[in-house]
């Protein structure tokens, strides 16, 4: 396993990081969801992410529970605020009440003393942004932060967020968790140039397409029971268009060629870019974040990069 600095911190995480969204806490056994953390950390990687929201803090809890057995200082944990966790108004966005209380709640989930990564999950229009970054460096000054982060924020929003931190002398935002992959490839024309100014690192989730890019959809297939497709998730029918599988059958002609995976083509392919951490996968068996693991490393050369270019114009 490689490891990369976040952003311009000191930080090093594993290129190949495991997630929590749409498996732990319900859709995978706990003892199979448990087996693979401990898989994934076996294989080097260091960087585990989850979010209260999550099964609605029952994913924090099994990853809580998975990272009990590691010595604390060798992980990188991460998790998240911002969507509802109760039906109240301040149950949600990023107020300094619902940050504060839903860092603790975290806290006591995953059964640790500190987070190493606090994202806010997504943007709030209705808080004013002083306030959140002012409750983010008190977590950060209290020692149960080490690192602030974003999450699907535009170009804009970070910026902003940056020049407040800077004026106010906040703690700054050090990563972006946005979505980014081969068919989903909105970030490259701002929020990468905006964060390499700021020195704000990637960690970018769905690098797979919600599995799509593992090759298994095929056109006019029945979809393979209990997969991602078979479930109420409007993130994946995004992908699951003829063109797109049209260029994922190309793809994956192209790993054939070069005796990998399609899924390890897929990361390769997003690590090609330095602004890039870390690239986060989900899995619910020790096999498959084996499988992803061995992405780690992979450098593709220009004429491969050029061929795929072709094929995603």
């Amino acid at each position: 396993m490689n490891y990369r600095r976040l952003g311009g911190t000191g930080l090093k995480v594993s290129e190949i990081s495991l997630g929590s969204w749409l498996t732990y806490g319900g859709y995978v056994e706990s003892d199979a969801a448990i087996k693979t953390i401990h898989h994934a950390y076996d294989l080097g990687i260091n960087f585990f992410d989850t979010a209260n929201v999550y099964m609605q803090g029952e994913a924090e809890k099994v990853v809580g529970q998975a990272i009990k057995s590691f010595n604390r200082d060798s992980i990188v944990l991460a998790t998240k605020v911002f969507w509802p966790m109760g039906e109240g108004p301040n149950d949600r966005g990023l107020s300094r009440k619902h940050i504060i209380e839903q860092a603790n709640a975290s806290l006591k989930r995953l059964d640790v003393d500190y987070v190493d990564i606090y994202y806010a999950h997504r943007y709030d229009p209705e808080t004013p942004l002083e306030e959140t970054l002012r409750a983010f460096d008190d977590l950060v000054r209290q020692g149960k932060v080490l690192y602030v982060g974003v999450s699907e924020w535009t170009a804009e929003q970070i910026t902003e967020a940056i020049h407040i931190a800077d004026k106010k002398l906040l703690d700054r935002i050090v990563v972006n968790q946005s979505q980014y992959n081969l068919l989903q490839r909105k970030i490259e024309k701002e929020i990468i140039p905006v964060s390499q100014k700021h020195g704000v690192g990637q960690v970018v989730w769905s690098p797979l397409a919600q599995g799509v890019l593992t090759g298994k959809y095929k056109k006019d297939a029945i979809y393979p029971a209990g997969s991602r497709a078979t479930k109420d998730n409007k993130t994946i029918q995004y992908f699951l268009t003829e063109e797109k599988l049209d260029k994922v059958e190309q793809l994956t002609k192209i790993a054939d060629e070069l005796s990998i995976s399609t899924s390890q083509l897929a990361l390769a392919w997003v690590l090609r870019q330095p602004n890039v951490a870390s690239a986060l996968v989900g899995a619910s068996r020790p096999e498959q974040i084996e499988e992803n693991a061995k992405a780690s490393g992979i450098v593709l050369d220009e004429e491969t990069l050029d061929r795929i270019e072709e094929i995603l114009k």
